[in-house]
């Protein structure tokens, strides 16, 4: 998909990921954020959490991942804002989708929306523009 296609009101291709500890534990190698919470189970126990979460960046890289599919090259990214709203556990289902908005010299805005498996905001305050 190019940012030249996209048209208001238009449905954008969505993303579905199931978050597991291989993930998590890849991730936070690739990161360098080696955060107990993130790695190691009893460790979040005794920080009150039922158990490791997911890093909040890697919601983020799945929606930039989105983002830029549906700009057709990271180039025509330009912004992509959010706020952590919920944590992410392995076995949760992480789901990207989004909606061209508007579309004004030369920019394109996108209404997006991450969510796990219960339909609740795992990212919220989500601006996204590209390109096109």
């Amino acid at each position: 998909m190019r940012a030249a296609e996209l048209t208001p009101g238009q449905q954008l291709p969505g993303l579905s990921v199931e978050i597991t500890e291989e993930m998590i534990r890849r991730y936070a190698d690739a990161s360098g954020d080696h955060n107990p919470l993130h790695l190691d189970a009893a460790a979040a126990r005794a920080a009150g959490l039922d158990g490791v979460i997911a890093h909040g960046m890697l919601q983020f890289g799945l929606l930039s991942g989105a983002v830029t599919a549906w700009a057709g090259e990271a180039s025509k990214v330009r912004r992509i804002g959010v706020r952590f709203a919920a944590m992410v556990r392995p076995g949760d289902t992480v789901s990207v989708t989004g909606t061209v908005a508007a579309s004004e010299e030369g920019r394109t805005r996108i209404d997006a929306s991450v969510v796990n498996q219960r339909g609740e905001a795992v990212l919220t305050r989500v601006r996204v523009e590209v390109d096109g």
